[in-house]
């Protein structure tokens, strides 16, 4: 056993390069993993830089100066920040509260219709199973209702720690845009001068977890403005909410879209009934998500993410478990990480052709 081991390590570890780029990939990952919370701010800063550096380029490329576009840029930042702030983020936490105040009413109609079934069904379903199911759904409710109200009042703590991040990202942003380019330069040379491997990982990943990340952000932006402007104009309860909702949906493919179409359709069926309302607002949705997918998504996203469905899932529940919502929105850019790793990592023929190429 140890022989077979012994030879798995000689083959796939005997290069320089990989040995080397495995270390600083256990290294990152542990550091991430045991000081993510006290370097959070400098991990949020360091994104929120990458995503709008592309910003920065568009600039410089049109002749203004380094320091000009990144002032704009940074400007553009606080503006869509200040607005996040005052404006969608309040909105939402008011529906949210107004939408725990009419659950009860909510539960009482679910339960008058799923009483209906055991007269019609009494073969499959009966009352006291029904009351049962009701009643634990209540409870469950009943907890999360006042979750919500009490956090407002007990979160000091969360209250220090966001404004930790209003004075620290900006500045981190501010300077991770100004100097960006020779922060990345002082941290490559600490790397081996010769880096094939990761020289063609970083080729493989560039284009993609910036087209993704930006094309992303902008997918959740005018997805969840366009369904907060079309459920305001429809005249559904909770337009923002569920705008703020459908917009983040985008964030995990495949399951996404249906999972959101729960609440959609349960807030339209509560306020409406069967009606023609109803029929409307299911109609608009599911263009909205049909634009999403057929024309929005191919004009952002430039460079196709080449990954099985499987494989995205796999990554979307994986990193999501690891770290939360930052987990589930770079879930995808970490699976193209991973195959980009795994197809440039050196085989055994790999190692035999270039160990040729050095001898000669």
């Amino acid at each position: 056993m140890r022989a077979i081991f012994s030879k798995w390590i000689e083959r796939y570890f005997s290069d320089e390069e990989a040995l080397f780029l495995f270390l600083l990939l256990s290294v990152s990952l542990v550091i991430i993993l045991t000081l993510g919370k006290p370097l959070a701010p400098v991990f949020a800063g360091l994104i929120i830089a990458f995503l709008m550096q592309g910003g920065v380029d568009w600039l410089k490329e049109r002749k203004v100066p380094h320091l000009v576009s990144v002032s704009i840029v940074f400007v553009g930042f606080i503006g869509f920040v200040l607005a996040l702030a005052l404006v969608v983020i309040p909105l939402a936490w008011q529906q949210l509260s107004t939408f725990f105040k009419d659950l009860p009413n909510m539960v009482q109609e679910v339960q008058a219709l799923l009483l209906v079934l055991p007269e019609t069904y009494p073969q499959w379903i009966s009352e006291d199973k029904v009351r049962d199911i009701m009643n634990l759904a209540t409870s469950e409710l009943t907890t999360a209702s006042q979750w919500v109200f009490t956090y407002s009042v007990n979160s000091l703590t969360s209250i220090v720690t966001v404004l930790v991040y209003v004075v620290l990202v900006p500045i981190l942003v501010f300077f991770f845009l100004k100097d960006g380019r020779s922060l990345v330069k002082w941290w490559t040379s600490f790397l081996p001068r010769k880096r094939q491997m990761m020289t063609k990982i970083w080729d493989e990943m560039d284009d993609q977890i910036a087209n993704y990340i930006r094309g992303k952000v902008i997918e959740i932006m005018i997805v969840g403005l366009v369904t907060y402007v079309t459920f305001l104009f429809l005249g559904i309860n909770y337009a923002a909410l569920l705008g703020i909702l459908v917009g983040l949906s985008v964030l995990i493919p495949y399951i996404g879209a249906a999972l959101v179409t729960l609440p959609v359709a349960l807030v339209g069926f509560f306020q409406w009934g069967w009606s023609s309302e109803f029929m409307y607002l299911m109609i608009a949705y599911g263009i909205i998500q049909a634009l999403d997918g057929n024309v929005l998504v191919p004009l952002l996203f430039s460079e196709a993410v080449n990954l099985h469905p499987i494989a995205i899932i796999v990554a979307v529940l994986l990193f999501g478990t690891l770290w939360g919502f930052w987990g589930v929105f770079f879930a995808i850019p970490l699976a193209t990480l991973v195959k980009a790793v795994i197809n440039a990592w050196p085989g055994p023929l790999e190692r035999d052709e270039k160990e040729l190429e050095e001898a000669a």
